[in-house]
C-alpha cells in the first residue's frame, strides 16, 4: 500500500476495525472526491492566472460552444448553466463591463446575449490553455485508459444524475 494512497489506508482501517462492513466504495468515491478537488483547484488557478472567473468562463464557453452567431437568450443561458436568471444577469453585467458580451433586444421581453470578438478571443485562448493543462494532468493515462475511464465515469454520472447539468465542484 502506497503512503500516498489515503483511500487505501482508510479502507484498510475500516476493514481492520469493522470487518463486518464493506468499505470498497471508498476506493472509488474518495478518489473521485480527491481528484475533483485537485482538478478544481488546478482549473481555478489557471483561470485566476488568466484573469477570468470560473462563472464567466462558463458563460463565455456556453456562447462559444453554441456556434455561430454565438448568441443565446438570457433564459437559454440560465438553463444551460443551471443557474437562476439573477445569477446570469450578474455574470452578464461583469462580462459586459469587460467587453466580452453585448445584450440586445430579442423581441418581446427576451434579451439576446452575443459574444463579442474580444470575448471570443478570451474564451478561445483560455479554453486552449485549459485543455493543454488538463491533458498534462492526465498524461500518465494511456489513450485507451482515458477512454475507458471516461466511459465508466459517464455511465456513473448518467445513472446517478440523469441529465442534471453539472456545476462547479462544491457548489
Amino acid at each position: 500500500m502506497s503512503d500516498d494512497d489515503r483511500a487505501a489506508e482508510i479502507m484498510a482501517a475500516w476493514r481492520r476495525e469493522r470487518p463486518d462492513l464493506d468499505p470498497s466504495s471508498i476506493g472509488v468515491v474518495t478518489r473521485i472526491w480527491h481528484l475533483a478537488k485537485v482538478f478544481g483547484d488546478e482549473r481555478r488557478r489557471l483561470l485566476a492566472s488568466a484573469g477570468i472567473e470560473p462563472s464567466l468562463m462558463d458563460l463565455l464557453g456556453a456562447l462559444r460552444r453554441g456556434g455561430e452567431p454565438y448568441a443565446m437568450t438570457t433564459r437559454e443561458l440560465a438553463e444551460r448553466e443551471a443557474v437562476t436568471a439573477a445569477a446570469i444577469s450578474q455574470r452578464l453585467t461583469r462580462a459586459e463591463r469587460k467587453g466580452w458580451v453585448s445584450r440586445e433586444p430579442g423581441g418581446g421581453r427576451r434579451v439576446v446575449v452575443r459574444l463579442t470578438d474580444a470575448g471570443r478571443e478570451v474564451v478561445d485562448r483560455t479554453a486552449g490553455a485549459i485543455f493543454d493543462h488538463e491533458d498534462g494532468l492526465l498524461a500518465t493515462l494511456s489513450d485507451e485508459n482515458r477512454a475507458n475511464l471516461a466511459g465508466l465515469l459517464r455511465e456513473l454520472c448518467l445513472d446517478l444524475a440523469g441529465d442534471v447539468p453539472v456545476g462547479h465542484v462544491g457548489s
